[in-house]
């Protein structure tokens, strides 16, 4: 059952998502009176589920649900109707207009994206609040970073303010703040129980603002390490069952090191070859560099004290998960008015998508491995959920409409990034491209768009039969 309700979610939010982006085109190529030919939901290749025309328009929802599709008179698609195109441009075409209008068309599917997902951001915060960790809360003190070491920081410390500001939400956001936009000068803490000021070094305004540590932060939430989930096989995300079922796939998975060694959920571990490790980032300190090595766990199971050996994986790892923050701390919502919660959506949006680039970019370095980062439908499903939670759907319908954006802008000839591009190439140097150039490009896009589709989905299935 939970994995129809992952993907009826997936399907609901894609289908709102697609509706909402073909309209983007739809009413901009109507405002500026070119004839629409067709608005689909999904694709309709040889025959459609349901269709009916009004005007010019046929309205209808396709079999196949990889995307959605309006057919714009006169315009080189991925229709490929070279029938039309060979007759002579008519007032109502996509081409016959001036390449502004034509412009706006084009970036109407995506305009509509960025809005609504920076739209719904706002709404679940206006509707939901947000959670968040209160300072006096975070009962452990802080997990320091190389770089909050260096500021003079260390691990149990609590962080109370910064430059006479208290901090009421645990976080080291506003202390960088405060240091590069404000210049602080030191930090209210509490160590060993007593408070005192720590002084900050001028030099540290340089250092948080470089590019080398703007992604570095300078402490984390210190905790200890109780079992949350035991990972089956750590190198497959859990969003295979279903498939497996459907299949009739009874392979028995790889066990991860944690299943073999017989670790279960709501074990502490406490220490790593009789080191002392009772915080979650001591251990990963410990364990991360030991990579397909033998190690004894000191784990407490109830009121018993236990040593489990077991060998890493050749990542480092033994795949189990902790369980989050709220588990330890006492947390609580934070709430926004409307007014207050449309401006904070459009600022996580927009960091959303400036990690969106950045991971990109990463990939195309050979620092992220496309392989291990892609996935398909299935994988996207299994980010939903197997409980129906509105919140959580809302707010993964407003990332995917921030990815939809984005990957449509991609200057990828099919895909609206693509016309985009050539059509400012059209206004910048007078030249309009030929329609047989503006054909063979769209081949060329279309083939790069299904392959990379394929080779998503791909990975999903290789992991499905893995």
């Amino acid at each position: 059952m939970g994995y129809l309700i992952m993907a009826g979610q997936l399907f609901l939010s894609l289908s709102i998502l697609i509706v909402l982006h073909e309209m983007g085109h739809f009413f901009p190529a109507r405002w500026f009176k070119t004839r629409v030919e067709k608005f689909y939901l999904f694709f309709d290749p040889w025959f459609s589920l349901f269709k009916i025309k009004k005007g010019d328009t046929e309205y209808g929802i396709g079999w196949l649900p990889l995307g959605g599709y309006v057919k714009i008179s006169g315009m080189i698609d991925e229709s490929m109707d070279r029938e039309q195109m060979a007759g002579p441009p008519q007032p109502w075409e996509f081409r016959s207009k001036p390449a502004w209008q034509r412009l706006i068309i084009m970036l109407g599917g995506v305009t509509v994206n960025f809005i609504l997902g920076f739209f719904l951001y706002g709404m679940v915060l206006w509707t939901w609040g947000e959670v968040y960790l209160p300072t006096q809360n975070a009962k452990y003190g802080i997990a320091v970073s190389k770089l909050g070491k260096d500021l003079g920081l260390k691990d149990g410390d609590n962080v109370l303010g910064v430059n006479g500001k208290t901090l009421s939400e645990f976080g080291d956001n506003q202390v960088r703040r405060e240091i590069v936009i404000n210049n602080a000068k030191n930090l209210e803490i509490e160590r060993e129980g007593q408070k005192m000021t720590l002084p900050i070094d001028p030099k540290f305004v340089q250092i948080l603002s470089s590019y080398d540590s703007k992604d570095e932060g300078l402490y984390t939430v210190r905790m200890p390490f109780v079992i949350g989930r035991v990972v089956i096989n750590p190198k497959t995300p859990k969003l295979l069952e279903f498939f497996r079922k459907l299949f009739g796939i009874t392979k028995e998975k790889p066990k991860s090191p944690a299943e073999k060694a017989g670790l279960k959920v709501n074990d502490q571990i406490i220490g790593v070859n009789g080191v002392a490790t009772p915080y979650y980032h001591q251990f990963s300190q410990k364990v991360l560099p030991l990579k397909s090595k033998k190690i004894e766990l000191t784990v407490i199971r109830s009121k018993d004290t236990l040593n489990v050996p077991l060998t890493t994986t050749e990542e480092g790892k033994i795949g189990v998960q902790s369980y989050e923050p709220a588990y330890y701390f006492k947390v609580e919502r934070k709430e926004y008015s409307l007014a207050q919660a449309m401006p904070m959506g459009v600022q996580k949006g927009v960091s959303f998508l400036g990690d969106q680039v950045k991971a990109f970019g990463q990939m195309f370095r050979g620092k992220i491995k496309a392989s291990e980062s892609l996935g398909g439908f299935a994988s996207i499903a299994t980010m939903f959920g197997d409980v129906w939670d509105w919140e959580r759907f809302w707010r993964m319908t407003a990332v995917l409409s921030l990815i939809l954006a984005f990957m449509n802008l991609l200057p990828i000839p099919a895909l609206d990034g693509g016309h985009v591009m050539f059509l400012l190439f059209e206004i910048v140097s007078g030249r309009k491209p030929s329609d047989k150039f503006m054909e063979y490009a769209t081949i060329v896009g279309f083939v790069l768009v299904i392959g990379l589709v394929l080779f998503a989905n791909g990975l999903d299935i290789f992991r499905i039969f893995k």
